[in-house]
């Protein structure tokens, strides 16, 4: 009798064992062969953001005139609810909300691309005006005023950087904070950043950016994914004087807690209006390279950056279909009401590299090879040896391999500013 009582309760152990592992698999966004990402476990810790972490800046901001760079991704998550869950309104209250009913002094808000709300398409004029919940002037920081000028820093003691990046070049908001602490490191104001996990943190690839070919979607010498939070980001900016004229920020990062880089972190808010899962942000840093080609990324459809296509493809290979559509982030997309030919990647396995088999194969099957590129693809390679490679038939390998050196010396600056395991 007492052994059965003993097996029954070895059994109904194992089984909730059984289920509590089954659950935490299902939390888990992605999921890697070999150790390229570690599933984060059921039991570790949770996530803390810099902007909850109230007790480590609101003490410095008491009695000063603080300007905000921030989106619809500066949020304070409620207690007992993680980043990782929190899908709704009920569960975070915006920076900017939270730190007025406070009574700290934020004078204004600063822009970045797709705006304060983030409701701007990608690359559309953001205007300076008003915000209607809280009647705090708005300053753009996309379009001719990329770098707050002194006029718009002069009140200010202090300036907030809290946006959410997903750790490719290209994205711009790493580009506003280049100018940000540019122009804060000329005031002489204080720049306190607080950093976000970045969801493409676990992997280091791309060709290095070549100086020649730097613009806002591309400023430094970095490869397309650099496999750095914000911060850290900030704190190499600093470190490899890239300000202008060597000038270097007052900066002070309050960073995340129990954050690694080979976490999985799927974003609760989409960080711009053509991002809208976890499967389009892993996409990004691959699927962009269309971005300067005849080939449509999804824009004007629900699966941006989870799919790609053009006219141009041949059918008899590209057999998924779309048509794009105006839409929320894509009011006039490319090949509006045109049917397109081309692959569906929404169900692909996630990526743990940069992908060029699908730019290579659309190239390949493209009707005109001349046309396939323009001029924005370079800005986006940060070199014009990329195009050069794909027209002249290497393959993905051979192209990888000529990024090796550059990418193991990006690797030992990069230690220098990491913050996290």
């Amino acid at each position: 009798m007492k052994f059965n009582v003993f097996k029954n309760t070895v059994l109904l152990f194992v089984l909730v064992m059984i289920s509590c592992a089954s659950k935490a698999k299902d939390k888990t966004p992605f999921a890697f062969e070999g150790d390229q990402l570690i599933k984060q476990a059921h039991d570790s810790k949770q996530i803390i953001v810099g902007a909850n972490q109230t007790e480590s800046y609101l003490p410095l901001l008491k009695g000063k005139r603080i300007g905000i760079v921030a989106n619809q991704t500066s949020v304070i998550f409620k207690k007992s609810v993680s980043a990782q869950n929190a899908s709704t309104n009920n569960h975070f209250v915006h920076l900017v909300d939270s730190l007025l009913a406070l009574h700290i002094n934020v004078k204004k808000v600063f822009a970045p691309e797709h705006g304060f709300r983030g409701n701007a398409d990608a690359g559309e004029a953001v205007k300076d005006g008003i915000d209607t919940k809280t009647n705090l002037p708005i300053v753009s920081l996309y379009g001719k005023n990329k770098k707050p000028s002194a006029e718009q820093l002069k009140e200010l003691d202090i300036i907030i950087f809290d946006i959410q990046d997903v750790g490719a070049r290209f994205y711009t908001y790493i580009s506003s904070l280049h100018y940000v602490m540019e122009a804060c490191a000329e005031a002489g104001i204080q720049l306190i950043l607080f950093d976000r996990p970045n969801p493409n943190g676990h992997y280091i690839d791309g060709p290095v950016l070549e100086q020649t070919h730097k613009s806002f979607v591309g400023m430094h010498p970095i490869p397309v994914v650099h496999g750095m939070t914000i911060g850290e980001y900030a704190k190499m900016i600093n470190g490899e004087k890239w300000l202008a004229n060597g000038v270097q920020c007052d900066l002070m990062v309050i960073s995340i807690k129990n954050y690694k880089h080979n976490l999985s972190y799927n974003l609760p808010i989409k960080p711009s209006p053509n991002l809208p899962n976890d499967k389009a942000i892993n996409l990004y840093p691959s699927l962009c390279f269309f971005e300067g080609t005849n080939v449509s990324a999804g824009r004007g459809t629900e699966t941006q950056f989870q799919i790609y296509g053009s006219p141009f493809l041949k059918k008899d290979v590209f057999h998924f279909e779309f048509t794009p559509q105006p839409n929320h982030g894509a009011k006039h997309p490319k090949y509006k009401s045109m049917l397109c030919y081309g692959e569906n990647l929404m169900h692909d396995k996630p990526l743990n590299r940069l992908n060029l088999s699908w730019l290579i194969k659309a190239y390949n099957n493209t009707k005109n090879k001349d046309e396939f590129f323009n001029s924005f693809f370079t800005k986006l390679a940060g070199t014009k040896k990329l195009q050069q490679q794909i027209e002249a038939g290497l393959s993905e390998e051979e192209i990888k391999a000529s990024w090796q050196d550059n990418l193991n010396s990006f690797r030992e600056i990069r230690k220098t500013y990491l913050m996290y395991n």
